[in-house]
């Protein structure tokens, strides 16, 4: 792996992006290993423990047994919305409009409870036979309402969709409910059954907002989560809606030209005092969404310190960790936030979230994370390379040559940070 850092003259002097070789970050990920279904029950899954650069492997089911006591477990609560829409033509063509984030820069939350129209940003598949003005269909074969779609305008990357629906008094999420399919990712070559309602859901599900799973507590049941409260385990909760963007290759040939998908992070002030309340014991993360919720929060609370004042000025930028002071301490960091809620009287926040985690990032908050095997070359595979070290070639080659399935119905693991 060839990774060193370069100054940008365009940037600040304190400035220092990460340049990465991503060729040291590829493998051959054979299809048949890429898993269509998920293990029923799902903690019969496999499970990859790396400590210390030490592989052992059982089943996700006795996952509470490497915990250490005392811990606190991050999970991402963040549910899927049915995304999917499937309009016909007049003449008969499939149209897939796939819903990704509402235009209006407005919360997940309130703009699924919009009613009578909304405007959001999708991919459109087979869009080149959308050749009428409106495409309409039937919310469900039970329910006598209906779902028109018009095409607003076509930007580089996605399409803004106005959709309306009768009866108005409908909120947006009712009418996805009763009209869309789950969203499965790309390479899940396959139609969502209704099985897919259920097991691409997470068990502690609770926000809807995202149009992907946080599919490394897929593998999660309430024996598991029983289990773990008897192990002395805390369990803390927190939101970032995963966007379409958490499947977005890297294509250019530096990571530097990489732009970063956005996501929304929302934040409680009562998680934030869970963690400052167990500061200095393990933290684990719940899959590569709840690592960049927390380690998010660094961030923010960096720019509150430097004098941030708005929320949308607490957004976190891709580079900020490699532009912004890193001199902040953890504890301190956390203090600032809570500070921030009490002064302007509030008791939660959502922002937007770019931050890009690759090697060479120093971990501010988690000491553990439980994540899928991903996509080589992906901004997911690097975030997983900075958090194991070296050793994460290791990981997967174990993975490939025993068994393990890949990506989001795929088995897990379990890592220390900087296991070699």
């Amino acid at each position: 792996m060839n990774l060193f850092v370069e100054k940008d003259p365009s940037l600040n002097s304190r400035s220092v992006l990460p340049q990465i070789d991503l060729k040291a970050y590829r493998y051959e990920l054979p299809k048949e290993r890429i898993a269509l279904f998920p293990v029923s029950p799902r903690d019969q899954s496999k499970l990859l423990v790396c400590n210390q650069g030490e592989i052992v492997q059982d089943v996700f089911q006795s996952l509470p047994h490497y915990i250490p006591s005392g811990s606190l477990m991050v999970f991402n609560q963040t549910k899927v919305i049915r995304a999917r829409l499937i309009f016909q033509t007049a003449t008969g063509a499939q149209i897939e409009i796939f819903c990704l984030e509402p235009v209006q820069a407005e919360e997940q939350v309130s703009a699924l409870s919009t009613t009578g129209q909304v405007q959001w940003k999708c991919f459109v598949g087979n869009a080149k036979r959308w050749k009428q003005d409106r495409l309409t269909l039937l919310l469900d074969d039970h329910h006598p309402a209906e779902l028109s779609a018009v095409l607003i305008d076509k930007k580089e990357d996605y399409y803004i969709i106005q959709f309306s629906w009768t009866p108005p008094e409908l909120t947006w999420a009712e009418v996805l409910d009763l009209s869309g399919k789950m969203p499965l990712p790309p390479y899940i070559k396959r139609d969502a059954s209704l099985e897919d309602e259920e097991s691409y859901q997470t068990v502690y599900a609770k926000i809807k907002g995202s149009v992907a799973a946080p599919t490394a507590g897929l593998h999660f049941t309430d024996r598991v989560l029983d289990d773990l409260r008897h192990h002395d385990v805390q369990l803390a909760y927190t939101t970032l809606h995963v966007g379409a963007g958490t499947f977005k290759p890297i294509k250019t040939d530096s990571i530097r030209q990489h732009e970063m998908h956005e996501e929304e992070l929302v934040i409680e002030k009562t998680f934030v005092e869970q963690l400052l309340t167990h500061h200095g014991k393990p933290l684990v993360a719940v899959g590569t969404t709840s690592v960049r919720c927390i380690e998010s929060l660094y961030w923010i609370a960096v720019k509150i310190k430097a004098g941030a004042h708005t929320v949308s000025e607490m957004n976190v930028q891709q580079w900020d960790p490699y532009n912004l002071s890193t001199s902040l301490k953890t504890e301190e960091a956390l203090q600032i936030l809570l500070s921030w809620f009490d002064t302007h009287h509030e008791h939660r926040i959502s922002i937007k979230t770019s931050i890009l985690i690759v090697p060479g990032y120093e971990f501010k908050f988690v000491n553990l994370l439980i994540t899928n095997f991903h996509q080589p070359e992906s901004t997911l595979m690097l975030l997983v390379a900075a958090f194991a070290g070296k050793n994460w070639g290791k990981n997967y080659q174990y993975a490939l040559e025993n068994d393990f399935r890949f990506l989001s119905y795929g088995d897990s693991s379990l890592l220390h940070k900087d296991c070699g």
